[in-house]
C-alpha cells in the first residue's frame, strides 16, 4: 500500500503525507513554508499578529511558529500587504479568499488497516458528484447511500473534483486550492469517513485530480510565484508551468498533490483531467514523473491510475512482461462512448460526426480500444489516436453516460432524456458486460429526470462572462431550435440550476425507474458472476471484430482461460437478417434473437469454451 504512516513513523491507525511545502503540524509548533520567488520578504499572519518569514534560499520563506498548532487560522501576506491563503492548505473554512486552517492529519483515527484494495478488473465505477449525489450535498449525505451501491453491483466510486473551488456550488474543475477539500462538502475528516466506509463495504474510492489548470477565481499563486509559463498555451490560456524556469517547485507541488490524496485519505486511484492540456517538453514528462512517484510509493495495495486524454495515446498504458502497466492503469475511452450515443441517438453534430453510422469504428472501439489509432478525424481535421490492438480491454473505461457528455450539453439532457428506451438498453447490455472496465454516471442505473447541466458560483463579473461563453458555445444548436428554447436555457450561475442536478432519491423508488434499477442490478450481477473471473491476464491483442451489417457488428475477445467471449450486436431500429449465432453458452440478451435474424435494438452475448 502507498503508505505515508510507516515512511513517517506513525501508528497504522494514522496516516500523513510529509509534504515539502504549506503548514506542518510538530513537536514544537508548526512550520509554515511558501515558495514566493517573486518577493524577498514574505509574512505570516496568525490570528492578530503578523509575523516575518525567514528567507532560506531558493524562493522559500519558513516559520516555525510554537503559538500555532491544529485549528490555527493563517495566511501569507506579501510586501505590498496582499494576504492569501497557503496553497498547500489542507482546510479552507471560508472559501478560497479566506485564512487557511492548520490541520493535523495524524488526529484521525483510521480504521479499515485489514483494508487491501480491490484488482482493476474488478471495477464497475459509479461517478458522482458529491454536492449533487444527495439532498445534502455533504461527505457525510454520501455515506448514506453506500449499501444501495453496493447492492446495485458497483464497486468503486469516483469523486469529481473536490479542490477547493469558488462560491457554493462548482463541478469541481474550477479549483483554487488542490489540497482542500472543498469545505462545503464538508470537514478533512469528513472525507476520510466517507473513505472509510466505502472501504467496509468493499468499496474502492477514486478522485479526479486537475493539474491542467486553475479556476479563474482564488488562485494566487501568480502573484508570488511562475505558476504559469506563456511558451505553452492551453483552452484555459497560459499553461501550467511544467518546464519552464521554476517549474521544479511546480512538478513538486503537483507529484506531492498525488502522493497526498492517495497517502493521506488513503485512495484507491486517481483519475486525471485532460492531461492532452498539460503539456511538457522535459525530458520527464510530469505525467511519467507522477506515475513514477506513486508507483515507487506503492505496496501492498495497488493504486490504479487513470487518464482522460484527448491524444489517444497508447504508449501511455503500455504494460510489462507480465501486464503490469508501465504508467498508467487506463484511459476513459470517448471513442466507446461516441459509437455507443450516435448508434442510440442518431446525432451527428459536432465531434459525433466522426463516428455516426460507421460500424467499423463501433467493432473498433469495442475490440481495439481506440476507434482513431493515427487516421484524420474530420472535426479536427488532423491525425488523432495511435494503435491500441495489443493493450488488453481493461486498459479502457467505458460508459455511455458521464459528466462532461451529458453537462456538455445546453440543457443537461441525459441519454434517457433524447433516445428510445430500446437502444438505451441495447447500448447499456454493450458495454455493461464488454470486457473493458464500465462505468456509470449517478441516477443512469433508474434513468432519473434529473439534468445535469453545467453550474458554477463565481463573483459577478466572472459570473456574467461565464453566462456570455456559454451562449456563444452553443449558438449554432440554439439557432437550430425555437425562440422558447434558446430563452430557456440554463442559467450556470443560478442555483435553481445547481439544484436540479441534484438527485431525487424518491424518485428512483417509483415503478418505472425501480424497473432500470433492477435492470442493470442484474446485467451487473452477470457481470461479476461470468465475465470478471475471465477477466485476469485476458490476452492483449487477443481481440477482433466482424462487420455484419449497417450497425451490427460481431466481436470476440479471448479470455484468460482461452474461453472466447462473443457479442453479436444490431444496433439500430430496423431487424438484420442472415445472422449465424454461435452455438455456445449464452449469458445475456438484449431484444429479439432468433438463431437467423438480430431484430431491433438486440444484443446476445455468448461464451465459447477454450
Amino acid at each position: 500500500m502507498l503508505d505515508a504512516r510507516r515512511a513517517a513513523g506513525l501508528p497504522s491507525t494514522t496516516r500523513a503525507h510529509a509534504m515539502p511545502f504549506g503548514a506542518q503540524v510538530c513537536s514544537d509548533g508548526v512550520r509554515f513554508r511558501l515558495w514566493a520567488p517573486k518577493h524577498d520578504h514574505i509574512r505570516l499572519r496568525v490570528g492578530d499578529r503578523t509575523l516575518p518569514m525567514d528567507g532560506v534560499g531558493g524562493g522559500w520563506h519558513e516559520l516555525l511558529s510554537r503559538e500555532a498548532g491544529p485549528g490555527t487560522r493563517y495566511k501569507f501576506v506579501l510586501p505590498d500587504g496582499t494576504e492569501v491563503p497557503d496553497p498547500a492548505s489542507r482546510h479552507q473554512p471560508d472559501d478560497v479568499h479566506g485564512r487557511s486552517e492548520v490541520i493535523d492529519p495524524g488526529d484521525y483515527q483510521w480504521s479499515d488497516a485489514e483494508w487491501r484494495g480491490r484488482r482493476w478488473e474488478e471495477f464497475v465505477i459509479y461517478e458522482l458528484h458529491v454536492g449533487a449525489f444527495t439532498p445534502e450535498g455533504t461527505f457525510g449525505a454520501a455515506i448514506s447511500r453506500l449499501d444501495y451501491l453496493r447492492d446495485l453491483g458497483v464497486t468503486a466510486i469516483e469523486l469529481m473534483p473536490i479542490a477547493d473551488f469558488p462560491g457554493r456550488w462548482n463541478w469541481g474543475y474550477d479549483g483554487a486550492l488542490l489540497f482542500a477539500p472543498d469545505a462545503t462538502y464538508g470537514r478533512p475528516e469528513d472525507l476520510k469517513t466517507l473513505v472509510e466506509a466505502a472501504h467496509r463495504r468493499d468499496i474502492a474510492v477514486i478522485l479526479d485530480v486537475v493539474y491542467n489548470h486553475f479556476g479563474p477565481e482564488g488562485n494566487y499563486l501568480e502573484l508570488y510565484s511562475p505558476i504559469f509559463t506563456e511558451t505553452h498555451h492551453t483552452p484555459w490560456g497560459a499553461a501550467v508551468n511544467f518546464d519552464a524556469e521554476g517549474s521544479e517547485v511546480v512538478r513538486s507541488m503537483v507529484v506531492n498533490n498525488a502522493l497526498y490524496w492517495i497517502g493521506e485519505y488513503d485512495l484507491d486511484a486517481l483519475r486525471f483531467d485532460a492531461v492532452h492540456a498539460m503539456i511538457d517538453d522535459s525530458s520527464e514528462h510530469i505525467l511519467a514523473e507522477i506515475a513514477a512517484a506513486v508507483r515507487q510509493a506503492g505496496g501492498e495495495r495497488p493504486v490504479h491510475l487513470i487518464l482522460e486524454n484527448e491524444a489517444n495515446q497508447a504508449f501511455r498504458l503500455d504494460r510489462d512482461a507480465t501486464g503490469i502497466p508501465r504508467q498508467f492503469t487506463a484511459q476513459w475511452n470517448d471513442d466507446v462512448h461516441h459509437v455507443l450515443h450516435t448508434a442510440a441517438t442518431g446525432e451527428r453534430a459536432g465531434y459525433y460526426g466522426d463516428y455516426g453510422g460507421d460500424t467499423a469504428k463501433l467493432g473498433r472501439a469495442l475490440a481495439e480500444g481506440f476507434a482513431f489509432q493515427g487516421e484524420v478525424a474530420a472535426s479536427t481535421g488532423g491525425p488523432r489516436g495511435e494503435p491500441s490492438g495489443h493493450l488488453p480491454a481493461s486498459a479502457f473505461v467505458a460508459c455511455i453516460q458521464n459528466h462532461d457528455q451529458i453537462g456538455n450539453r445546453p440543457f443537461g439532457d441525459r441519454l434517457s432524456m433524447i433516445a428510445p428506451v430500446d437502444a438505451i438498453r441495447a447500448v447499456a447490455a454493450v458495454f455493461l458486460l464488454a470486457p473493458q472496465i464500465p462505468m456509470l454516471f449517478m441516477g443512469e442505473e433508474w434513468a432519473a429526470d434529473q439534468p445535469f447541466p453545467f453550474f458554477c458560483d463565481f463573483g459577478s463579473d466572472l459570473a456574467e462572462a461565464i453566462r456570455e461563453g456559454r451562449r456563444v458555445e452553443f449558438a449554432e444548436f440554439l439557432k437550430q431550435h425555437p425562440s422558447e428554447m434558446r430563452e430557456s436555457m440554463p442559467d450556470p450561475t443560478a442555483e435553481e440550476t445547481f439544484r436540479s442536478a441534484q438527485l431525487d432519491w424518491d424518485e428512483a423508488c417509483q415503478d418505472a425507474h425501480a424497473a432500470w434499477r433492477d435492470w442493470y442490478r442484474r446485467i451487473l450481477a452477470v457481470r461479476h458472476a461470468e465475465i470478471v473471473p475471465r477477466m485476469p491476464a485476458a490476452a492483449a491483442g487477443g481481440a477482433h471484430y466482424r462487420i455484419l451489417n449497417d450497425a451490427a457488428v460481431r466481436v470476440c475477445w479471448t479470455m484468460a482461460d482461452r474461453s472466447s467471449l462473443v457479442l453479436t450486436a444490431n444496433l439500430k431500429p430496423a431487424p438484420v437478417h442472415g445472422i449465424t449465432l454461435s452455438d455456445c453458452s449464452a449469458l445475456w440478451s438484449e431484444g429479439s434473437v432468433q438463431p437467423t435474424t438480430l431484430g431491433p435494438w438486440s444484443v446476445l452475448w455468448q461464451v465459447e469454451p477454450a
